[in-house]
């Protein structure tokens, strides 16, 4: 590796550094500015705009805005409340699976701001230590962005690999992921289910309470949305947006099924998969928008819509800037790479993890580092198996649910450190994505090796 090799990435590295510091829509911004260091700076080729992806996230986060915009997805919090509230010992392994299951519908890890505040009332209630399941509660949230049809790590996923020669699609994905983030969460759930004392013995928390005011801010509130009325339309918004999850699923089904050695998709010129999504997605926001009354500009002022929006230019900037300095390099990079990636494929779940914990986006890790991957050699089978660890901004707890969720907390037990790594995600995060991308790795390369890598073209 050259002097001008390291010295351009430490422009990539410090630009990734300074947009996370900022946060929002600073991380793809300040990408810009790297990307033109390189560009006019040290003439670097500009690589390409991962447009195919951006196109599908607007498409998605307008849905699922439309949807919020609604009321559909207070119906959807409605129904988990009732679930949890009827379940309340069983908080810290039911709490994250709702979590989990509502960002794998959605396709967005902020959905967790409305459901969290009553995770902690829940567990406060019933004299169980918040830390328990908020902590795992905000993993699985973002755990699940790798286990959703209409998220852009699936998408992108998909959509790279046939780029390169691995025909996988959105079912086959979700076969991996599903499982082994199930599996990955419940064994972080396992891990936390006495983590901490007992808030009738912890003496910090005793001594919170022991100040009446505090008692009163701390058991005084409950959060719940049992209390809001929920609409016909708001319902029938929801039966919209399965019904599109579901249309798209079955359109990846025809991908699946082979009619005369073609995929029956082909045979029957259905389109490519992130032209039917977007297609699929526009259509169920504007009769959201139209039977359901959601009202456009309430869908944009929504968290979902904006925060999907955020996540569109981080991944524009981002990734952007990642295929011009691996786009310019990627010779050097095979040869500096390649031994080791020969004989241990699968430790490129170590980069992934890397780069997310300085990018804070799953989409955003696959778009720039699956390209590189494939370019090294790596088969199909292995990147899917170790999709579960793009998911690394827990590492660092500057995510805005993380944050959201320790202030939730109102008995202060979910915390961030003194010491800024010893926070309540840290141990739940490790547990969760090392056993998730072990169980992948192990479907896809172990127990049914042939299946996964029969989809090479």
């Amino acid at each position: 590796m050259s002097a001008l090799m390291i010295i351009q990435l430490l422009v990539v590295l410090a630009a990734l550094y300074v947009g996370s510091r900022y946060g929002s829509l600073a991380l793809g911004a300040i990408s810009g500015i790297g990307l033109a260091i390189l560009v006019f700076g040290f003439g670097l080729k500009p690589g390409t705009p991962p447009t195919d992806v951006i196109y599908i996230i607007i498409a998605a986060v307008t849905c699922a805005g439309t949807l919020q915009a609604s009321g559909g997805m207070d119906w959807m919090i409605q129904i988990a409340e009732r679930m949890l509230r009827k379940h309340p010992d069983h908080i810290t392994f039911l709490a994250p699976l709702v979590t989990f299951f509502l960002t794998v519908l959605v396709g967005t890890g902020h959905v967790v701001y409305t459901i969290m505040p009553i995770i902690c009332d829940i567990a406060l209630k019933k004299g169980i230590r918040p830390e328990r399941p908020c902590g795992v509660a905000s993993v699985a949230s973002q755990v699940g962005i790798t286990c959703s049809p209409i998220a852009a790590a699936v998408v992108a996923f998909v959509t790279i690999s046939n780029a390169n020669g691995y025909m996988v699609t959105i079912p086959h994905v979700l076969m991996v992921t599903i499982p082994a983030c199930v599996i990955g969460l419940m064994c972080a759930s396992a891990a936390s289910y006495r983590r901490g004392k007992d808030l009738d013995k912890d003496p910090a928390f005793q001594a919170r309470i022991a100040d009446p005011e505090q008692r009163r801010y701390i058991y005084g509130g409950s959060a719940t949305t049992l209390d809001k009325v929920i609409t016909k339309e708001a319902k029938a918004s929801v039966f919209v947006f399965l019904g599109a999850l579901l249309v798209i699923v079955l359109f990846a089904f025809c991908q699946m099924i082979k009619l005369d050695g073609k995929p029956l998709a082909t045979v029957l010129g259905i389109p490519k998969m992130n032209i039917i999504i977007q297609i699929i997605m526009l259509t169920a926001a504007a009769c959201n928008i139209m039977f359901c009354k959601a009202a456009p500009k309430k869908a944009v002022a929504g968290a979902v819509w904006q925060s999907g929006m955020v996540a569109v230019v981080a991944i524009y900037g981002i990734a952007w800037l990642a295929d011009t300095y691996f786009g310019n390099y990627m010779d050097q990079m095979k040869l500096m790479l390649s031994g080791v990636v020969t004989n241990y494929p699968w430790s490129i779940a170590f980069v992934f993890f890397l780069v997310s914990v300085l990018i804070n986006s799953q989409g955003a890790v696959v778009v720039a580092m699956l390209p590189l991957a494939y370019e090294l050699g790596i088969a199909g089978p292995v990147l899917l198996g170790v999709l579960p660890s793009v998911y690394g901004y827990f590492f660092i707890p500057n995510y805005p649910s993380d944050i959201a969720t320790v202030n939730f907390d109102r008995s202060g037990t979910t915390v961030i450190g003194k010491y800024l790594l010893n926070h309540s995600f840290m141990m739940p995060g490790l547990i969760s994505v090392l056993v998730s991308t072990v169980v992948g790795y192990l479907i896809t390369n172990v127990f049914f090796p042939g299946y996964f890598a029969s989809f090479i073209s």
